[in-house]
């Protein structure tokens, strides 16, 4: 397989609690389609879409993983939060409960996941006259956590793509220092420190156990290669062309 067939693949959940417009988020992100109808997420669905980051032009696949919020599918969900290199907190500003849930939602993933990006999501800003969260509040929750807020109205498809932007920017940020850190580390010590530090390559697909790796949760930028789609566009230079190395047995081939 050549370089330049080589993408970046990053895997992404979105928690929060049930009727917040996780579902309908990641369909209009990923398909520019919104349904007023309510169905219940069971257990965990997935979509996906390739997006161009700056600078650079690098394409990013992010990989979206809709979990549902429901307490009877806690046990399951939690499987699905492993490997993912970012997070998306939802809540609503119709329902109040669903404010409050964030900093359990958080630990969840955190327990999973370790230190991982993370973005607070206000969703049904459009519903004024229904809303319960001051934006003040919203704001100092976010500060509280440590992560950016940002307001979406899902259903009038604003401020929508924002916050998965920001999360792939961060992703994308954090391998290339991780492979700056690695490149001249590997002058020294050889691919063999390099396999080590990065840890076990798992595909995306049914929840895995834990990650074989003696890696600290805080280094845990592990990507998946897949092929690139024909005539897809990808940069000459960059993550796609850094990535090439680590196919010597490094990862697995979705």
């Amino acid at each position: 397989m050549r370089e330049e067939d080589l993408e970046v693949a990053i895997k992404v959940v979105i928690v929060g609690n049930g009727a917040v417009g996780k579902s309908s988020m990641i369909q209009r992100f990923c398909k520019g389609t919104f349904t007023k109808d309510y169905k219940k997420t069971i257990g965990v669905d997935f979509l996906e879409r390739q997006i161009e980051i700056s600078p650079g032009g690098e394409l990013i696949r992010l990989m979206l993983w809709d979990t549902a919020g429901q307490e009877e599918f806690d046990a399951l969900t939690k499987a699905y939060y492993r490997g993912a290199h970012a997070c998306l907190l939802a809540f609503s500003a119709t329902d109040r409960l669903s404010f409050l849930a964030v900093p359990m939602w958080k630990r969840k993933v955190e327990e999973e996941c370790g230190d991982i990006p993370m973005a607070l999501v206000q969703n049904k800003i459009d519903v004024v006259d229904q809303c319960v969260v001051l934006d003040d509040e919203a704001s100092r929750l976010a500060q509280a956590l440590g992560c950016p807020l940002f307001r979406t109205s899902v259903r009038e498809g604003i401020g929508v793509s924002a916050p998965f932007t920001y999360l792939a920017q961060r992703c994308a940020a954090a391998m290339r220092e991780d492979e700056m850190y690695h490149d001249n580390d590997n002058s020294i010590h050889g691919n063999e420190m390099h396999r080590q530090i990065h840890g076990t390559m798992w595909s995306v697909g049914a929840p895995q156990g834990k990650l074989n790796s003696s890696r600290s949760p805080t280094m845990r930028e592990t990507v998946v290669l897949r092929k690139g789609q024909t005539g897809s566009r990808r940069g000459s230079s960059g993550l796609a062309r850094k990535l090439g190395g680590v196919l010597d047995g490094a990862c697995q081939l979705l």
